[in-house]
């Protein structure tokens, strides 16, 4: 059946849209969902992750799987480098030529993460948004952590060690707490819908941010 839905044609404004959940909620699933949906529609679009796939996100990815794991702050500092360098050569460039950016993870998942091993969440939001542009919508895609686990051990790998259940129970608390405490653009859409359930509820809400940047209001 065709999609009753005007196409979107125009980008006159900045958009950054970020995905956040668990690991194992299906944020990259839906993000690469999201991408190529707005590719269709003739929107130039944007598709990146952190870590990233550069040196600085090399060292997070193998400090995840090290058995030395290094502490809470080290580990926010990489991040805090990684990020900077995102930004500053990819996010931004892409923001400046009016393409839609769409990351998979951002300083929320920092925030999460590394607030869930100690540190205050607040603390790491000051730290980036001294540098990192706050995205117009951050779809926080969420699942109970035994459905999370579920889907990853489902994928047949071994887990991570931030993959362990009651430590992303602590991650999503951060999570929600972050919906109650009303952080900017911050949407909660449940995960444990079917993925054309969820990307239906993703592109509705994508496309009124878009209409309402291009002033369609």
């Amino acid at each position: 059946m065709n999609d009753p839905r005007p196409s979107i044609l125009h980008q006159n404004r900045e958009t950054f849209v970020a995905f956040e959940g668990i690991d194992g909620s299906g944020k990259t699933t839906q993000a690469h969902m999201l991408t190529d949906y707005l590719a269709s529609r003739g929107i130039e679009v944007v598709l990146t992750c952190e870590p990233t796939n550069g040196p600085i996100g090399q060292a997070i990815r193998q400090a995840a799987v090290s058995p030395n794991p290094i502490s809470p702050q080290e580990e926010t500092e990489l991040f805090i480098r990684d990020r900077a360098d995102h930004v500053q050569n990819l996010i931004l460039p892409a923001l400046r030529l009016k393409q839609v950016v769409i990351t998979d993870r951002y300083y929320l998942s920092t925030m999460a993460y590394q607030g869930a091993r100690g540190l205050d969440p607040e603390t790491i939001r000051r730290q980036n948004e001294l540098f990192a542009p706050s995205p117009n919508l951050t779809l926080l895609i969420d699942i109970p952590p035994a459905i999370a686990l579920q889907r990853i051990q489902a994928r047949g790998r071994h887990l991570e060690k931030f993959e362990m259940f009651d430590f992303l129970v602590r991650v999503r608390e951060i999570y929600l707490t972050q919906v109650t405490l009303g952080f900017p653009g911050l949407v909660l859409i449940d995960g444990r819908q079917e993925p054309a359930a969820v990307h239906h509820h993703v592109t509705n809400l994508v496309e009124r941010l878009l209409d309402r940047r291009d002033g369609h209001d």
